[in-house]
């Protein structure tokens, strides 16, 4: 258990604390907490990479940890009001299939190479902006347009080219399945 790896549990274990503050409508310790959380990712990353700490459990659990956060958080802002749904939807599904699709090869034997597109990048920058800017606005009381729109606009783009590229290359890897 490298050191790395334990600051990526440390943010999985603030997955409940923020949304235990948005229910609560702390949304000043939502947004705080979020942005240890999102330090806490830069951190990991640089001492994996810097000190070579790299590991698979840490491979798999940094991709879970933000997933689990950004997902958690849609969710919880959704629920409250604060963004639509439908991008709540949007976030959530895309995640859900790519999921989806990972178990499936698996279970066909024919493991996914786990390799995040810059589209993907693209698409966690852009959902951590937007979340990062709803918090804020919540929490210190001030009107975020139209930069909220012009974000939402930003992880609508780009949550639909980053799941439809991973599905291509989906069906792709999985067409060359045999009948048997």
């Amino acid at each position: 258990m490298s050191i790395p790896n334990i600051i990526t549990l440390g943010r999985i274990l603030l997955v409940p604390i923020i949304v235990w503050a948005i229910a609560s409508g702390e949304m000043e310790i939502a947004f705080a907490i979020f942005v240890i959380a999102g330090v806490s990712d830069a951190v990991d990353g640089f001492l994996a990479k810097r000190f070579d700490m790299t590991s698979e459990l840490g491979a798999l659990l940094d991709p879970l940890a933000d997933k689990a956060l950004l997902v958690t958080i849609y969710v919880a802002l959704g629920i409250w009001g604060a963004i639509p749904r439908w991008i709540v939807i949007l976030v959530v599904s895309r995640d859900i299939m790519i999921v989806a699709a990972v178990i499936v090869s698996w279970l066909f034997d024919k493991p996914v190479p786990m390799k995040p597109l810059m589209v993907s990048k693209l698409n966690t920058v852009a959902q951590v902006a937007f979340a990062a800017l709803v918090l804020a606005s919540l929490g210190f009381g001030f009107r975020p347009a139209p930069y909220d729109l012009i974000l939402m606009g930003f992880v609508t783009v780009f949550t639909l080219v980053s799941v439809s590229l991973y599905l291509v290359e989906w069906v792709r890897h999985m067409s060359t399945i045999e009948a048997r």
